[in-house]
């Protein structure tokens, strides 16, 4: 079963999201630029207007796997929001992206000083949380999990 995560305009009403988009700042990306890299300060978010962008993670002695392919109106980022504020994953454009870019601290402060819209935002990226813990699950098996009937390969 495939789940998409939540997107902001399903998570937020109106009033918030017209509030974060007022702080937003348009700005793109070419082709195979790193957005953050897994361990580095989360101290910004994006929604994607155009293009994708891939998730990734480190794995010591190997290549960085693959983990979920972001695209239209979806979260790039959610470390911005849960102290230490460091990026548990790393991003990288797979093609040109236009996106909305998003002052992580600004929003925090937005968030402290309006507990329903602080309320709302946590909903929102807790949800997107949830579905990229199960995405990188998933990969996560793919990669590890031997084959076969009784959980390896019996070849």
């Amino acid at each position: 079963m495939t789940t998409t995560a939540p997107r902001m305009s399903q998570t937020l009403p109106e009033e918030y999201r017209g509030r974060l988009m007022r702080i937003a700042r348009e700005v793109t990306f070419e082709p195979h630029r790193r957005l953050f890299e897994e361990g580095s300060r989360a101290d910004r978010f994006w929604v994607v207007r155009s293009g994708s962008v891939a998730l990734d993670m480190r794995v010591p002695g190997r290549r960085a796997p693959f983990v979920e392919s972001l695209g239209r109106g979806e979260l790039i980022g959610w470390s911005w929001l849960f102290p230490p504020y460091v990026w548990q994953l790393g991003a990288e454009t797979e093609t040109p992206v236009r996106a909305h870019e998003f002052d992580a601290c600004t929003v925090r402060l937005m968030c402290a000083s309006d507990p329903g819209l602080g309320s709302f935002v946590a909903q929102w990226v807790g949800g997107i949380l949830a579905h990229r813990l199960s995405v990188t699950r998933s990969r996560l098996l793919d990669v590890h999990v031997p084959y076969g009937p009784y959980g390896y390969d019996a070849a």
